[in-house]
């Protein structure tokens, strides 16, 4: 009990208040335009004392622009998978199917989301108002699908032959095959491309926020930026780095009660 306190909760502590003290030191010396911890918490408490307030468009509680972002990512990603599963599996399967798209794939894959952006605004152009959203969903699902795609396509060519045998033996169909054989043999795979994904999804909603200046946490963070108001540009950072970390957290806790279910 002692050695799972001090893993878990005094080693953490420390680290923490190593990081303080280095802030505090980095704007008391070099860094004199870097507002001190307390500065920060001071000027910042009214986003976190009231975080579901709503005094204007850019000016509200912490947790609702964390809620306009979550949203936003949730569409994306729930695209990424869809889209990303299944060329995964088709990579997996067809060598063919390899040879002919995993080049563009490598090619595609390190493209920024500041470049996607503008190719999702002239794609839905068309659709007005909805146009700057849209083209955010465009970016969010294409940069955050590859590590899906990719873990994927590892997964189904880890696939034992004797498995894929197996159910040549006993007839199945291909239907049958994929969710009784391939799905949960490449689960594992499948999970760590997934958490890949929303991970990356989180690190693009900033940008695209800042693109089309729409309330969350990335648009909050740019309008700050130009107001050159640091402590709340460190509130930011913060909040992204946590709600990120509470992300991973709980998608590892789907993925443990999918291997044990």
């Amino acid at each position: 009990m002692k050695t799972f306190k001090l893993d878990w909760i005094i080693l953490p502590l420390l680290g923490m208040l190593a990081v303080l003290g280095l802030w505090e030191i980095s704007s008391l010396t070099w860094a004199k335009d870097l507002p001190t911890p307390a500065k920060t918490w001071e000027v910042s408490r009214p986003y976190l004392a009231e975080p579901f307030a709503k005094r204007g468009e850019m000016d509200q509680g912490i947790l609702r622009f964390i809620w306009y972002s979550l949203i936003l990512v949730a569409k994306g990603y729930t695209l990424a998978l869809i889209i990303g599963t299944p060329i995964g599996f088709m990579l997996g399967l067809s060598p063919t199917f390899t040879k002919i798209f995993d080049p563009i794939i490598q090619v595609l894959r390190p493209v920024s989301p500041l470049a996607w952006f503008p190719l999702g605004l002239m794609l839905f152009l068309s659709a007005g108002r909805n146009a700057s959203e849209l083209g955010a969903l465009f970016t969010i699902a294409v940069c955050s699908m590859w590590p899906t795609v990719l873990n994927t396509a590892v997964g189904v060519r880890a696939i034992p032959q004797d498995y894929l045998n197996v159910a040549k033996v006993l007839k199945l169909s291909r239907t049958k095959t994929l969710f009784k054989v391939l799905i949960p043999a490449t689960l594992p795979y499948m999970f760590t491309g997934f958490r890949l994904s929303l991970g990356i999804a989180w690190l693009v909603i900033v940008a695209v926020e800042m693109l089309i200046g729409r309330p969350g946490i990335g648009g909050f963070l740019w309008q700050e930026y130009n107001s050159a108001i640091y402590e709340h540009i460190i509130l930011c950072i913060i909040t992204i780095g946590v709600v990120g970390f509470i992300l991973d957290r709980l998608m590892s806790l789907v993925e443990k009660r999918f291997k044990t279910a």
